[in-house]
């Protein structure tokens, strides 16, 4: 994993990359005192981890993490025992509280390692035909299956799954659940769905239906849809 260190204390810095150094599944990309000097490496490189502190001049740790439209992993490293239900409001991997110690280090980056690994998993594909997907729903993984979802509704940093008894809200964009799904079941009708298009029922002038929801799908999309609909049907006969 390429980590990023963000810590406005100097030995504090060299602390977690000395601990860090001694893993062989981290990568110390670079160390940042200020989160406004690190936020041009968390947008422009490819960071899987960062180590953040929460208490830094200009902009906090948890203001930092929380502007970030799709953050890296994150392990909160603080001073402040205070600021531990925030930081797990904002999907934490884990909350270090300094001194650290090795072998809490190493437990909290280990916890952050198996989530990368189901992360890669899920966002280079399932196996062909696996109907199953993992979502992230506080501290947890929930296995679901995406053949059930009707349609995904985006909500800024959110996205809800509807089903046909229930809704799921995950904090996750949709683009990353998107490009996580089967492009041939799931079609992008509007900036703010996303359709299983098994389920639709009806596709009447600018709205689709499935089941008791209406849904609107854009008019340079509709076409492209009919389009998708009509290939399903011929190639399941």
């Amino acid at each position: 994993m390429k980590c990023l260190i963000i810590d406005d204390e100097p030995l504090a810095r060299q602390h977690i990359k000395d601990m860090a150094e001694q893993i062989d599944f981290l990568e110390i990309i670079q160390t940042c005192s200020t989160a406004l000097e690190a936020n041009k490496y968390v947008t422009e490189s490819t960071i899987d981890l960062i180590f953040l502190d929460i208490n830094m001049p200009y902009l906090s740790g948890l203001e930092f993490l929380e502007q970030i439209e799709n953050p890296p992993l994150c392990i909160f490293t603080t001073a402040y025992s205070e600021y531990a239900l925030e930081g797990f409001r904002l999907q934490a991997v884990d909350y270090l509280l300094k001194p650290i110690a090795f072998n809490r280090f190493y437990q909290a980056v280990n916890k952050a390692y198996q989530t990368f690994l189901l992360n890669e998993k899920i966002k280079h594909g399932t196996i062909v035909n696996d109907p199953f997907l993992y979502v992230r729903q506080g501290d947890a993984f929930t296995k679901i299956s995406w053949v059930d979802i009707l349609y995904i509704e985006s909500m800024q940093n959110y996205v809800k799954l509807h089903f046909k008894d229930k809704s799921i809200l995950i904090h996750q964009t949709m683009k990353v659940l998107e490009e996580s799904l089967p492009m041939n079941h799931f079609f992008r009708i509007h900036k703010s769905f996303l359709v299983n298009v098994t389920h639709i029922e009806i596709i009447s002038g600018g709205r689709i239906y499935i089941g008791k929801h209406e849904l609107p799908i854009s008019r340079n999309k509709k076409d492209e849809l009919l389009n998708q609909v009509v290939y399903k049907k011929l190639i399941s006969k």
